[in-house]
């Protein structure tokens, strides 16, 4: 079915293939419920929202260290997707980088939570996962009325696709004004643990994680358009007692691409499960890993811009 090789293999990618919301009150209507890596996900949820937005007391953040003791609960974000991202990071950065109309890319969505965030700040939004029963999540959770409450609400564009993230063969060049996700940190956490799927990034080694992030880079790249950023989240772990800078490696590719970095961001971690369940209350011979980064790269205009921000003994 798929069109693209990876660089240093010969698999096959998966293609694009668009999950609508008629698939998925016909998913719904056959499945009460799905498994993300180890965790029951209700779906056909009746969402109640008690608010649309975070406290009406919060600020955006100014300053490269982010912190979100509260992880944030509003509109039909929920705290139950193992590894998803707080609601208050993709908002920031929507903020900061777009203009309602434009197009939001996540092709890493999880349970959709940069998809929902697009919503309800009037972005058109494009959002992709390589596991179904995550697309279905994200559906259930875009699944909300909002308009009537605004009158001036603009009802955004939200697509929504199965497929990998390193085939976004259904977006053309230069298409994309903002690109916010989330990528795995390697296999730390497999999120089609039940399903196995060979192409799920999260499933594979670590050399193998870094080959697929060259090409979702490229990917990334390309359906960008020049002058717009893209933005990640990645962490890193630890083996056999040794840091592993998983966050780096996946910079320095996307560095490799020819995007420039515009901003490195320090996300303190809260309440991480791997450190409650293994760490607390014990005494080691090195830190708790707790912070996380958000890369913001941007692509430049043209190669006149790409040179003028390779680093140069000038800089110095």
């Amino acid at each position: 079915m798929a069109v693209e090789q990876t660089a240093k293999t010969s698999k096959i990618l998966r293609t694009m293939t668009e999950i609508t919301y008629e698939d998925y009150k016909k998913f719904v209507n056959e499945h009460s419920a799905v498994t993300i890596e180890d965790v029951e996900i209700k779906l056909g949820v009746n969402w109640i929202i008690k608010s649309y937005g975070p406290p009406s007391d919060y600020k955006l953040e100014k300053t490269t260290v982010w912190s979100f003791p509260d992880r944030g609960k509003w509109a039909t974000h929920q705290g139950n997707y193992r590894g998803n991202w707080s609601p208050y990071i993709p908002r920031n950065l929507i903020l900061k980088y777009t203009k309602k109309g434009d197009w939001i890319l996540d092709q890493m969505m999880g349970s959709g939570t940069t998809l929902v965030e697009a919503k309800l700040l009037e972005r058109n939004a494009i959002g992709l996962d390589i596991n179904l029963d995550a697309v279905m999540v994200a559906r259930d959770r875009l699944n909300f009325y909002y308009s009537p409450l605004f009158p001036d609400y603009v009802e955004p564009t939200i697509k929504t696709y199965c497929g990998d993230a390193r085939n976004l063969d259904k977006i053309d060049d230069c298409t994309i004004d903002f690109i916010a996700t989330h990528p795995p940190y390697a296999n730390i956490i497999t999120y089609t643990k039940t399903k196995k799927l060979e192409d799920d990034l999260s499933q594979l080694s670590f050399d193998e994680f870094m080959d697929g992030m060259k090409v979702v880079a490229r990917e990334s790249f390309r359906v960008l358009k020049p002058g717009k950023v893209c933005a990640i989240l990645i962490g890193d772990t630890r083996k056999y007692k040794h840091y592993i800078p998983i966050a780096l490696r996946v910079m320095e590719t996307f560095l490799d691409c020819e995007f420039v970095l515009k901003e490195d961001i320090i996300k303190i971690q809260w309440n991480m499960k791997g450190t409650r369940e293994n760490w607390n209350g014990k005494e080691y011979d090195f830190y708790l890993i707790e912070h996380e980064h958000i890369f913001v790269f941007e692509k430049p205009s043209d190669q006149i811009e790409i040179k003028k921000y390779k680093f140069s003994s000038k800089w110095w």
